[in-house]
């Protein structure tokens, strides 16, 4: 909780929340007001109140029912909460973080899985994990442009600033790095052995695996914070499994990361000459179907962007029957692949902003 948060606003977070989740858990009128009268009890107290596992738990699930951004949204109740509020020594933290790691990618049949640490608590300096992803590969400045991720470069200066050392490859894993209030940052390797990572290869082009692109299985966001009736959670890191479409159509062929779609045209041997040949759009369709390819071959969980689209109308349907609204951010739900052959091209949503849910954190926590 920041320090300008009132606990007259607080208790009204913890009311709207607990009326909702304990409703949706099957509690009767009475149990929610006996839990009520027991938080403002707490907050009057303390300024802050705790939140019970079972809240914890459906409140995590909640908070990803109502990411607007998300497209994956029809497997919210199946997300797995592991609660780590209790760890405070930085060697435990790091060892979580390696099980949460371990646990979700689940050797490539991943699982949904969000960690949640200790909350901001008045007086209490909050735990933050610095990485963006906990598994993310790093970027160097070179006088020809780019070595890795360019995404990664800021970070990567982080973290050699605290004596970690790369390879300078195109794919070196950052380590994890934590900071708890004014304690200096800590970071530990994050060994490849505990990474899966899924090299890629083209059904049709044998030379594909040539270019040596990769990427790993499991994409675990840990630079966002979890808000649950008022609490703030800025250590929660959390997953589920890739759309091919962030490998194949961001990741790798943006302009502004690995930039690749030249070299899958050229394998291809199209004409780059001019913009009329589309080839880009036929590189990158290949380069997405490289990326599906690979992954299932592996293993390894994906789905591509016309299922996720499917599952996103199961998903819409589940919540009309459960009469909830649909919340949705239509930017980030469109694929940045062929999008208009889906079926949320076609549609709008109500893109307001609902608690519990998953923000980026502020300035002050960075």
């Amino acid at each position: 909780m920041s320090d300008n948060i009132q606990p007259h606003s607080l208790y009204h977070q913890a009311r709207e929340f607990i009326q909702t989740c304990y409703v949706e858990l099957g509690y009767t009128s009475a149990q929610i007001e006996a839990r009520l009268q027991h938080i403002r009890a707490e907050i009057n107290q303390h300024g802050t109140y705790e939140h019970t596992t079972e809240e914890l738990i459906h409140g995590a699930k909640m908070a990803w029912r109502n990411s607007n951004r998300c497209i994956g949204r029809l497997f919210w109740d199946r997300l797995q909460v592991r609660d780590a509020r209790h760890l405070t020594d930085s060697n435990d933290i790091f060892q979580q973080l390696l099980h949460h790691i371990t646990d979700a990618t689940n050797n490539g049949r991943i699982i949904p899985t969000i960690t949640i640490f200790r909350p901001e608590r008045p007086g209490e300096e909050p735990l933050l994990i610095k990485n963006h992803q906990l598994i993310r590969y790093a970027g160097y400045e070179s006088p020809d442009g780019y070595v890795g991720d360019p995404a990664s470069v800021a970070f990567t200066k982080q973290c050699l600033q605290l004596g970690w050392q790369g390879d300078l490859t195109d794919y070196d894993i950052l380590p994890l790095v934590i900071k708890q209030g004014s304690h200096p940052p800590e970071w530990i390797p994050l060994p490849r052995s505990k990474v899966m990572e899924i090299p890629l290869e083209h059904p049709d082009w044998a030379a594909f695996a040539d270019l040596g692109l990769r990427w790993y299985a499991t994409p675990i966001i840990s630079d966002m914070l979890l808000e649950i009736g008022g609490i703030r959670y800025t250590a929660a890191p959390f997953n589920g499994w890739y759309m091919g479409t962030e490998i194949g159509a961001r990741n790798l062929a943006d302009k502004e990361r690995y930039n690749k779609l030249p070299l899958v045209a050229k394998l291809m041997g199209l004409d780059t000459t001019s913009e009329s040949t589309l080839w880009r759009d036929r590189a990158l369709v290949e380069l997405n179907y490289a990326v599906l390819h690979s992954y299932k071959a592996a293993g390894a969980s994906i789905v591509d962007h016309h299922t996720a689209a499917h599952q996103f109308g199961l998903f819409e349907q589940h919540e009309q029957r459960a009469e909830r609204e649909l919340t949705g951010d239509w930017s980030w739900l469109i694929p940045p692949v062929s999008p208009a052959t889906t079926p949320i091209f076609h549609k709008s949503y109500n893109n307001e902003i609902k608690s519990p849910n998953f923000y980026y954190r502020d300035a002050s926590l960075s």
